[in-house]
């Protein structure tokens, strides 16, 4: 039972994702067109205001991290105090 159960499990999944993948819209050449655009854009906020608000916050997360970093480097690098 346990291998019956096992096949119509892989059958259904199979057939699902079949019937759904007939339905997709291939949006790659609209894609393209879009990012290979001259435009004077840089390509990594070609994509609208999505792309720049993900920029934006990955560079304010790699500014936040950097500094952090560097406190924690110079706290360690700094003489200890005896009390």
């Amino acid at each position: 039972t346990l291998h019956l159960i096992r096949f119509k499990t892989a059958f259904l999944a199979r057939r699902t994702f079949t019937t759904s993948a007939r339905q997709l819209r291939n949006k790659v050449p609209e894609a393209q067109k879009l990012f290979q655009e001259d435009n004077g854009l840089p390509v990594h906020i070609k994509g609208g205001t999505s792309d720049v608000m993900l920029y934006r916050a990955t560079m304010i997360l790699s500014g936040i991290g950097t500094c952090y970093s560097l406190y924690w480097l110079l706290l360690a690098a700094a003489p200890q105090k005896n009390a």
